[in-house]
């Protein structure tokens, strides 16, 4: 039995699971609708419909002008900081424009980690979703003659990466799930850094959440490329400790629940006391139909 038929989907199906799931705990637990989950999904998209045009049209081209004039020795190291930079800025600086001119009433440590979900989550549900569409399509070319609707010149490429499809550890196969449990905390933890910038008026935790960023993007790719996905994925889960350490510190010094709209305040009423009536048969004759 080939067990990669039921892991290759399943790791699609967990992914959405993972994307969706701590979104319906954030707001289950804390009890919060999903209106601000939405608006973090909105901030991944915005960043991505800015960040993939930037990396093609000006980051690609100066990583490799640059690396023309430097030892080969460092051309993985820059490219993996620059991409992980790139996706730094990107993410959180549109996070904090999210923060500061749409979502006004997020202030709060859970409303911010319910904006992290829904940015980290929606991420994870495109990844899902695009994981599964190649293993539909991957299923449908069985038994289908390549060189009838591929190419000549990728004809070979083709079959191969096929062929590794289908013959790789089922272990491996699930990986992209492992990798998204290990990279919600970042998102969990960048947007409360971001938050900070906005509860604390000091813009250098923006920084902050950038560099933390950076670096997990930059471990991820050097070390995929240098020793392995697995050690990259080591790498990222030790990170992700550093990364729920930053969630449950900031948890003390941000609110945990939203804050309830008071009451105005209003100036106590002084009741003028009724003035006490002799009885009299007059008085009681006067008041009788009042």
């Amino acid at each position: 039995m080939n067990y990669l038929a039921i892991t290759h989907p399943l790791n699609g199906i967990l992914i959405l699971c993972i994307g969706i799931g701590v979104g319906i705990f954030i707001t289950h637990h804390y009890k919060m609708g999903w209106r601000i989950w939405w608006i973090g999904a909105f901030a991944f998209i915005i960043s991505q419909v800015l960040h993939i045009p930037f990396n093609s049209m000006y980051l690609n081209p100066f990583a490799a002008k640059l690396m023309d004039s430097l030892p080969e020795a460092w051309h993985l190291p820059l490219i993996s900081v620059l991409l992980g930079l790139s996706a730094g800025l990107f993410e959180e600086i549109t996070r904090y424009g999210v923060y500061r001119w749409w979502v006004k009433d997020a202030r709060t440590w859970s409303q911010g980690l319910l904006l992290g979900a829904g940015h980290g989550g929606f991420e994870a549900i495109v990844i899902g979703v695009l994981s599964l569409y190649t293993y539909a399509q991957i299923v449908a070319l069985r038994g289908v003659d390549l060189a009838t609707i591929v190419p000549v010149e990728q004809l070979t490429l083709a079959e191969q990466q096929i062929e590794m499809y289908w013959s790789m550890p089922w272990y491996d196969s699930l990986i992209g799930a492992l990798e998204r449990v290990l990279t919600l905390p970042l998102h969990l933890a960048a947007s409360l850094l971001v938050l900070q910038a906005i509860i604390r008026k000091r813009f250098y935790w923006v920084w902050l959440a950038i560099g933390l960023h950076t670096l997990v993007n930059a471990i991820g790719v050097y070390l995929s490329q240098t020793h392995g996905i697995y050690i990259a994925e080591f790498s990222i889960g030790i990170l992700a400790i550093l990364d729920l350490a930053i969630i449950f510190l900031l948890r003390r010094s941000t609110p945990i629940v939203p804050v309830q709209q008071s009451f105005i305040s209003q100036a106590p009423l002084h009741l003028k006391p009724i003035q006490e009536l002799p009885e009299t048969t007059e008085n009681l004759e006067q008041t009788r139909y009042q």
